[in-house]
């Protein structure tokens, strides 16, 4: 399998595609005005906790507190138990706030300490309290009217480790199979590491001499010894550390041996990736290349019409059929169509053929799209137990590739497939689409008609209240249009009935389905007067 990374940068737009044997199966954009916040590191100041949802709000200096759930709590937090003594000791003071957020001394209160209950562990009581100094790490973009989402849980990442500073243990990635390369690393950390700091050991530290790992050790160590001292000085909330921007994350989590060739067609952009792969993996400084073509990449490339359809809402299929993918908001929902006649001989074989080929599709477009939460897919009913059986089993099987966590359950009775995939970010519609302002995000607007007898009522209630003869309406064009081709039935009829005169004037900055009246010549709105 050729997989290639593509990088894509003009002055308004960064699009990063992943593709794997030509096709494109992952997608990422950033804009320069768009700020991210999954992967930065804060310190917060506890707002409140409320025990009934099991969660804290935090303030991290945004405009809306960030969400942490007490299962996002790490397990220094769980265990600090406080003692009667311990209880009166004052927190108001900089070194001792920090001392706490540190996790280096207890919490002082007579408070009642929230808890949380674990299947594994029973009944945990989490060692959190209002106005407390915490550190934090945004696991979650925010989305609709939800805050980021955020966990005690700190890892600060680099390409071949993650460093945990409220963790003891060594892990070391699944993927590295080999027992003796897996005995190397940990030594390695052991050796580098301070007393009371843990550690990940990413997969593309396998292979890697000795002095590449522990450069990484050394570079996040130092990073860390600086956000210490910054929590040690600060006065309330801030940002302690900034993620890296979206080029260099994907470079940084993507790009290892597996991939063929990144391509990339900024000249600045290629320089600053070259010299990170230089400095982190110089083993991969050769598939490192510069696009200096004239022409779009993505067209060069073939995938600029997969790009363009992570914006559609209708996504066709070989076979005829198609997609529709309608966003609300609590879930995503996506209805199969299967489209023009099939050849298959009977109505079973024709569902099984048309569900298949969207079950790939979906699954590929979930990830394009970063499509998070609950999603319900609506597929072509189908008779035979067998074949749903069969169509769930591949559905696991093709989501199984995505980084984000999916669950792909049973079809249920309607034929509908529930899924639930993680949500980091804002999903593809939700970063590059804004709530259109006629129909307010509804996918509809009020038809001429319903608009032209709403005016119909307001002249009716103009003419039983006053004795003017003359009155101007301004709405929008497309009314302004819809009226004049029909004056036949409107502007006479309102005449001959209300006798009055109407004149119409159009306006863009009136809604669909929107108008404004005003009296003979007067520019004073009384629309509200004669609803």
């Amino acid at each position: 399998m050729v997989r290639r990374i593509l990088i894509s940068a003009t002055t308004a737009h960064l699009r990063i595609a992943i593709t794997e044997d030509g096709k494109l199966v992952e997608l990422f954009t950033e804009t320069p005005d768009t700020e991210h916040h999954v992967g930065n590191i804060y310190l917060g100041r506890v707002t409140k906790i409320i025990q009934g949802m099991n969660a804290a709000f935090v303030n991290i200096g945004l405009e809306q507190d960030a969400f942490l759930h007490f299962s996002d709590v790490d397990s220094t937090m769980e265990d600090m138990a406080t003692d009667d003594d311990e209880d009166e000791r004052p927190v108001s003071l900089a070194v001792e706030t920090a001392d706490v957020a540190l996790r280096t001394s207890k919490a002082g209160s007579n408070k009642k300490l929230p808890t949380f209950t674990t299947k594994r562990s029973g009944q945990v009581t989490i060692n959190l309290q209002a106005k407390q100094m915490v550190v934090v790490q945004v696991t979650r973009e925010a989305y609709h009217q939800k805050g980021v989402r955020v966990t005690t849980k700190v890892g600060l990442t680099g390409r071949n480790v993650v460093l945990l500073p409220f963790e003891e243990n060594v892990g070391v990635s699944r993927k590295i199979f080999s027992v003796k390369e897996r005995k190397r690393l940990r030594s390695i950390a052991r050796e580098v590491l301070p007393e009371g700091i843990g550690c990940i050991i990413r997969t593309a530290a396998s292979g890697l001499p000795s002095d590449d790992v522990q450069r990484d050790f050394a570079s996040l160590l130092e990073d860390w010894r600086e956000m210490e001292t910054e929590i040690r000085n600060a006065k309330g909330p801030m940002l302690l550390l900034q993620e890296a921007s979206v080029a260099h994350s994907v470079i940084r989590d993507l790009f290892k041996d597996d991939v063929s060739q990144v391509v990339v067609d900024d000249r600045k952009l290629f320089r600053d990736l070259k010299t990170y792969v230089q400095r982190t993996a110089s083993h991969l400084d050769g598939k490192l290349e510069f696009f200096a073509d004239t022409k779009p990449m993505f067209d060069v490339f073939g995938i600029e019409r997969d790009v363009h359809l992570t914006h559609s809402r209708r996504v066709p299929l070989q076979s005829g059929g198609s997609l529709i993918i309608d966003h609300t908001e609590a879930m995503v929902v996506v209805d199969v169509n299967s489209g023009r006649a099939s050849n298959e001989r009977t109505q079973e074989a024709n569902a099984v053929k048309t569900n298949f080929e969207a079950m790939r599709e979906v699954a590929k477009q979930l990830r394009l799209r970063d499509i998070g939460g609950m999603v319900l897919v609506d597929f072509i009913d189908m008779q035979q137990e067998e074949n749903r059986r069969m169509l769930l089993n591949e559905m696991k099987r093709e989501t199984s590739r995505d980084r984000a966590k999916t669950i792909v359950y049973p079809i249920t009775q309607l034929g509908i497939m529930q899924i639930t995939r993680q949500r980091i970010r804002q999903s593809m519609a939700e970063r590059t689409s804004e709530e259109c302002p006629f129909c307010l995000g509804t996918g509809k607007v009020l038809s001429a008609s319903s608009t032209v007898a709403s005016i119909d009522r307001w002249l009716r209630n103009y003419r039983a209240q006053t004795w003017g003869v003359r009155v101007t309406v301004a709405t929008h064009p497309y009314i302004v249009h819809f009226i004049e081709r029909n004056k036949a039935t409107t502007l006479r009829r309102w005449l001959r009935t209300y006798f009055l005169s109407v004149t119409l004037r159009e306006d863009d900055a009136i809604e669909a389905g929107e108008f404004r009246c005003y009296s003979g010549s007067s520019t004073k709105d009384i629309s509200r007067q004669y609803l």
